[in-house]
């Protein structure tokens, strides 16, 4: 059975944390946890890993997904540009419970699945995960749990549902507040005829809060009201 390791023990977390980088660079998959939910990762660059992640969740490609990083500039690399409001967004909630898809960088290698040239990116606020990524570059992170299922909020939620299909499992007690993050799409930022943020999913950063940021920039909320 794949091992778990506890880090609230200082004893476990190194041995934890090293078995994850190594389980990482073999494309293998490790469960971490984040801020939002438990999230199941693989490393973004290797379509094998990515392949991996999606059928251990029994999801398809026309579900990529979103990438974890450890800052604003891994962002910068991995998208074709940053617009101004996006920076307002990243300046105002990462890290944290925001995921922003934007137009990817074209001269990228990876296959995350049928992402129609886009990639949602989020900066967790953990340590955990934000020491592994840290060591390992962007993640190809999803919430730890099969489709259809809820998102686990603990270690042992997410190995009861993907068993062995995952090589590690990082332990740091329930998550916080157990909301996924909220996905924002800007991609019409960029070039686009009508600049407009959707709200993809809304989760632990709410519509209210985004709104002060960027004002008539966000889509009208549901009801016609701004």
């Amino acid at each position: 059975m794949s091992p778990v390791f506890d880090c609230r023990d200082d004893e476990q977390l190194l041995p934890g944390m090293r078995q994850a980088r190594q389980a990482i660079g073999r494309g293998q998959l490790v469960v971490l946890p984040t801020d939002t939910v438990y999230g199941v990762a693989a490393d973004a660059f290797s379509p094998v890993a990515v392949q991996r992640l999606l059928d251990a969740k029994g999801r398809g490609r026309q579900s990529p997904p979103p990438v974890l990083v450890a800052g604003a500039a891994t962002l910068r690399a991995l998208v074709a540009e940053v617009p101004e409001a996006v920076e307002k967004l990243i300046e105002a909630f990462w890290p944290g419970g925001l995921t922003i898809v934007l137009p990817a960088q074209p001269s990228l290698t990876w296959d995350l699945g049928e992402t129609h040239g886009t990639v949602a990116v989020r900066m967790p606020a953990d340590r955990i995960a934000l020491e592994l990524l840290e060591e390992t570059g962007p993640l190809a992170v999803s919430s730890a749990n099969l489709t259809g299922e809820a998102p686990a909020i603990t270690a042992l939620d997410a190995r009861d549902m993907l068993g062995d299909s995952v090589a590690v499992y990082l332990d740091a007690g329930p998550s916080r507040d157990g909301i996924s993050s909220t996905i924002v799409d800007a991609t019409s930022l960029v070039g686009g005829e009508t600049p407009v943020v959707r709200v993809l999913r809304e989760g632990a950063v709410d519509r209210a809060r985004l709104r002060e940021v960027l004002g008539d920039l966000l889509e009208p909320d549901p009801g016609g009201t701004a």
